[in-house]
């Protein structure tokens, strides 16, 4: 996993939790907490760190990865190589991801494994997608949709149906309210 998503959610964790807790999370996974954007590691290290603060904080492990994720939505399209602007809203945006952002990170990083979509459906209100991840990090894949939705000023009603316990296999229909 790539560590611009460790610098991100060490980030979060400081400043919505504070840095005793941060010190306090690390402790309890006997975590050095030294990453770097630019460097790869075992995405099981941000599981053990979710894990912990979940433990500290009382927040289950699923809304920390939600909160997380659409937190990091902009951080993570900033860092974007080449992402055109042809995108005007939601559900436009989540079809590049497969098609282009997750061709580029491989490109820029040749060993990176990210999420899979697979779209079954789309109106103009609705967006029915599989997301397949060895990660098991669905909610940080509702966290970033929502995140994504707010970038484009619209509100959604997300369902997520998992497929396995783990949740590696997850569908999610969304759909977009009008306003």
């Amino acid at each position: 996993m790539k560590g611009i998503i460790f610098t991100e959610f060490i980030d979060l964790v400081e400043n919505e939790f504070g840095l005793e807790i941060c010190q306090q999370m690390f402790d309890e996974t006997n975590d050095h907490g030294h990453y770097t954007a630019v460097g790869s590691y075992d995405h099981r290290d941000l599981v053990k760190l979710i894990i912990a603060l979940s433990k500290i904080t009382g927040v289950s492990p699923e809304a920390l990865q939600e909160v997380y994720g659409e937190a990091v939505f902009n951080s993570l399209l900033e860092s974007l190589p080449g992402m055109p602007d042809q995108q005007h809203n939601t559900f436009s945006f989540i079809q590049r991801v497969e098609e282009h952002i997750h061709t580029e990170v491989k490109k820029l990083y040749p060993d990176a494994t990210p999420p899979q979509f697979r779209f079954l459906s789309l109106t103009e209100t609705q967006m029915v997608m599989d997301y397949r991840s060895a990660r098991c990090m669905s909610h940080v894949c509702l966290g970033l949709i929502k995140g994504c939705a707010k970038h484009f000023n619209e509100q959604v009603l997300i369902n997520m149906d998992p497929y396995d316990d783990r949740k590696s296999h997850v569908r999610f229909s969304i759909d977009l309210i009008p306003g």
